[in-house]
C-alpha cells in the first residue's frame, strides 16, 4: 500500500539548509512585490539559477554559496539595489494612498472590473462580427443553455478560454462554432 506524507517548506529548510532568516510580518510580501516590479532577481542579473542548480556538483549549502559567488560575485548586490530602489518607490506610493483612494479602488474592482470581466464574451463576439463586416448578438438564456455564447451573422458561436483544447474529456458537447481566448497582461488574444 502506498502512503502519503507532507513536508512543509519550513521544515525542508531545516534539513537541506538549516537555519533561515526570519522577518517582521508583511515585509516579505513587500520585498516580493517590489523584486517583482525592479525585476531584481531576474536571469539577467542573478544568473538562471534553474540551470546553474544543475551545474552545481556540490551539496552543502556552503559549498553552494562559494560556488555561486565565484560565477557572479556582484549579482546579490546588483538585485539588492534594484529591489531596494523599488521599496523607495513603494514607500513613496504608499505614502499617497488614502482613505478616498482606497474607496475608489475597491468601486472599480468590485464594480467595472468584474462587469467587465463578466461581459468580456460581448466584446469577443463583437470584435470578431465587425473584423467579418457582420452583426452580433448575445445568446438568450434558452441558447446559453444548449452552449451558445452569441451569434456572428446567424452562426452561433461559444467563446471557451484557450486551455479548454487540451482538456481530454470534455463533459458537454458543443456542436457550435468555437472561439478561444487567452487573457494576457494587455488585454485578450482571440482565436477564430
Amino acid at each position: 500500500m502506498r502512503k502519503k506524507i507532507s513536508i512543509k517548506y519550513d521544515e525542508i529548510q531545516d534539513i537541506v539548509v538549516g537555519e533561515v532568516p526570519t522577518y517582521p510580518k508583511y515585509t516579505t510580501q513587500i520585498l516580493n512585490l517590489a523584486n517583482q516590479n525592479s525585476q531584481g532577481t531576474r536571469a539577467r542579473v542573478v544568473g538562471q539559477m534553474s540551470d546553474l542548480i544543475q551545474e552545481f556538483d556540490g551539496t552543502t549549502i556552503e559549498e553552494w554559496i562559494e560556488w555561486y559567488e565565484e560565477r557572479y560575485p556582484t549579482a546579490r548586490e546588483k538585485a539588492s539595489y534594484k529591489i531596494n530602489d523599488m521599496v523607495d518607490k513603494l514607500k513613496s506610493a504608499i505614502n499617497k494612498i488614502d482613505h478616498e483612494m482606497i474607496e475608489t479602488w475597491v468601486e472599480d474592482l468590485v464594480l467595472y472590473k468584474t462587469f467587465i470581466g463578466l461581459r468580456f464574451q460581448e466584446a469577443i463576439i463583437k470584435k470578431v462580427a465587425d473584423m467579418k463586416g457582420l452583426t452580433y448578438r448575445l445568446a438568450t438564456k434558452e441558447e446559453e443553455s444548449q452552449g451558445i455564447d452569441g451569434y456572428i451573422g446567424y452562426i452561433p458561436v461559444s467563446i471557451k478560454p484557450h486551455t479548454y483544447r487540451s482538456k481530454a474529456s470534455l463533459a458537454e458537447e458543443i456542436t457550435v462554432k468555437l472561439i478561444y481566448y487567452e487573457k494576457k497582461k494587455s488585454g485578450i488574444t482571440v482565436e477564430y
